[in-house]
């Protein structure tokens, strides 16, 4: 398959073709605020199997369903409490799912995974709105990226991944959020965060005033072990790996320090290329085949939005390990953590 490249122009003339494909049943790449997404619509079960198989993603993990607008959830949702339109007020646009009661037959069962759920957003790029508007269907839209692999923040991650498996890539330059949106249901009153994202149990609790509590990685977990088929994607398996084995470090900052490098110098005695993931203020400190600035150690963000092109850097770099600084657990820090223990397959050292 020849996977057509459409780069962004004034005139939309890519973004008309790859609506038009997907209305077509075809599968495209496009832009959001958080990753690159994988497109396709989301009430044609063909274009939906498309989109796994492309991806090698199992069918038991569920996706997320992309609107043009937040006026558009009645399509798919049969019912939207105070709590979650006060939610969907405040974030949407923005880098916010929301699991909802799913209407029956207006999505694939593959996009639900078979249960009586939908998880739903409206993307704040401006560019994945129009194509989702231009296609006249919402879209399921998975990252686009194999499987497993560190997800794409630039058109070039998704051409490394998916080039010759998908029908387009539409290009609208390096995204912004840099990781995965922010997954919640909302039971009895009650806000679950399935998947910590760009917004934070902090800003949740904000929005809400008080209406309702907010329940963190506890209940994430909680709903992982109960159910074979998790309402959440990024719940279930391995996520966001690099090819090298990857090791997280956490703790107090001189003995973290202490400990990364010490596993560096034991990896590199066994004959290993090693690298590094390290704050801007620790980064001169280490000795290592590769060392990668993540930005100051107090802008946990801007290490966020660049973690997964550091991971597919790492990659490039053909290095066999690497060891990552832990950060603070504490607003879009709780988010990095989570993809940094996914990415090292729970290898952690605390310290």
């Amino acid at each position: 398959m020849m996977t057509k490249y459409w780069s962004s122009d004034p005139a939309q003339a890519g973004l008309k073709e790859a609506a038009a494909a997907l209305a077509d049943g075809g599968i495209v790449a496009f832009p959001t605020e958080t990753v690159y997404g994988l497109g396709g619509d989301a009430g044609n079960t063909e274009a939906v199997t498309r989109i796994f198989a492309a991806k090698g993603r199992p069918s038991d993990n569920p996706l997320i369903v992309h609107l043009a607008e937040a006026a558009d959830v009645g399509r798919l949702a049969t019912q939207v409490t105070e709590i979650e339109r006060r939610l969907m007020e405040a974030f949407w646009p923005g880098p916010l799912t929301l699991v909802l009661p799913v209407r029956e037959g207006v999505v694939s069962p593959l996009v639900t995974a078979g249960l009586d759920t939908v998880a739903v957003r409206v993307p704040a790029h401006e560019t994945a709105r129009r194509l989702i508007a231009e296609s006249g269907c919402p879209l399921a839209a998975p990252s686009a990226n194999r499987s497993g692999r560190p997800s794409p923040t630039q058109a070039s991650h998704v051409r490394e991944d998916l080039d010759g498996r998908i029908d387009g890539i539409l290009d609208g330059g390096p995204t912004g959020v840099g990781l995965e949106s922010t997954v919640v249901r909302v039971i009895d009153d009650r806000i679950h965060i399935l998947r910590p994202g760009g917004v934070t149990c902090e800003m949740l609790q904000q929005a809400v005033g008080g209406r309702a509590s907010v329940q963190g990685e506890e209940s994430r977990q909680t709903e992982a072990s109960l159910e074979q088929a998790p309402r959440s994607p990024g719940v279930k398996y391995a996520h966001y790996a690099p090819k090298g084995e990857l090791l997280l470090v956490t703790g107090e900052q001189e003995a973290m320090i202490a400990a990364v490098q010490s596993k560096v110098d034991e990896a590199r005695a066994l004959g290993s290329r090693v690298g590094v993931l390290a704050c801007t203020e620790h980064a001169g400190r280490y000795e290592a085949d590769a060392v990668l600035d993540c930005g100051p150690r107090s802008s946990p963000e801007v290490a966020a939005q660049a973690l997964y092109a550091h991971l597919r850097e790492c990659d490039a770099r053909e290095l066999d390990f690497i060891v990552a600084e832990g950060y603070e657990e504490r607003g879009i820090g709780t988010a990095l953590m989570n993809r940094l223990r996914k990415a090292a397959g729970g290898r952690v050292l605390n310290v």
